[in-house]
């Protein structure tokens, strides 16, 4: 490939692409600039108040979890990482991970802000195996 082909966030949205879709064809990632960041801020309302919280389930589609994790509550099939419904992680190994990444999967902090990322923990550890 000639140097300087692709410069700023071109390159950082094919850098993305390559780490997350190498051997997936259709893993759903696309350029950040075509849309909002994953999880676009959807929330729902907390019990007991008017603070609102992210929602995990929404978070888990929009950052693309099911391209690679299979979750049945989530409709999703993906089969590149862990099948989320027989590993049954807990939240916090869950949390761990998505911030972390590690095993083939890459981090999601800093993609992520941290209540999104409690969120999809609470959500996928709430759901998985049932």
């Amino acid at each position: 490939m000639p140097a300087n082909l692709v410069e700023g966030q071109d390159a950082d949205d094919i850098a993305v692409y390559i780490a997350k879709c190498s051997g997936n064809a259709h893993c759903g990632v696309t350029a950040a600039r075509s849309s909002a960041a994953p999880g676009g801020g959807t929330t729902t309302t907390a019990q007991g108040g008017g603070a609102k919280r992210p929602d995990g389930k929404a978070i888990f589609a929009s950052a693309g979890c099911g391209s690679c994790h299979t979750l049945n509550d989530a409709g999703s099939k993906g089969n590149v990482g862990p099948n989320l419904d027989a590993l049954k992680p807990s939240e916090p190994t869950t949390e761990r991970q998505v911030t972390n990444g590690g095993g083939g999967m890459l981090p999601f902090k800093g993609q992520l802000t941290p209540a999104q990322i409690k969120a999809v923990a609470q959500y996928v550890s709430s759901v998985a195996g049932k």
